[in-house]
């Protein structure tokens, strides 16, 4: 939770109270979703804002800020203690951010026996944007025959 995160997102897919997304895309401005200026994930995520007390945290599928069609850097993730960063580049058009706010639950056991507590890790999974096959004003995932679907996705570590 202590790890500086950036997404060029001006909008976040909202879910209802059962976690299915609505359909709605929202703005992210005045809100704890708002990561367009980098923060420290464990800031603000325990706010009382329906969206995170539905989530248990951050689980929300941002919408990218595409300037033009193509790879383009989208998101970055530091950590100040390690010196460590992670930039996230892709074509994709979203980037579901999950804080590991379920991990607990599950008693996941790592290396060395650590068993992972919640938002003891987190996940930048680009994408289409979820449930679009549902909702037609997302744009559609729908592959037909003999057309040929490509994606990129680059973690770099800096």
């Amino acid at each position: 939770m202590n790890q500086k995160l950036y997404i060029n997102a001006d909008k976040f897919v909202e879910v209802d109270d059962e976690l299915i997304p609505t359909g709605n895309l929202i703005n992210v401005e005045n809100t704890p979703m708002d990561f367009r200026t980098p923060k420290i994930i464990g800031k603000e995520i325990n706010y009382d804002f329906e969206q995170l007390n539905f989530t248990g945290g951050y689980d929300h599928c941002f919408v990218i800020n595409k300037k033009q069609p193509g790879i383009e850097k989208i998101a970055v993730l530091s950590d100040e203690k390690s010196g460590r960063t992670m930039e996230v580049y892709t074509d994709s058009i979203g980037v579901q951010f999950y804080a590991g706010n379920f991990i607990e639950n599950n008693k996941v056991v790592g290396k060395e026996n650590c068993l992972y507590k919640n938002r003891n890790g987190i996940c930048l999974e680009t994408g289409f944007l979820p449930n679009s096959m549902n909702k037609p004003n997302f744009p559609s995932p729908v592959l037909r025959a003999n057309e040929i679907y490509n994606t990129t996705t680059i973690y770099k570590f800096v």
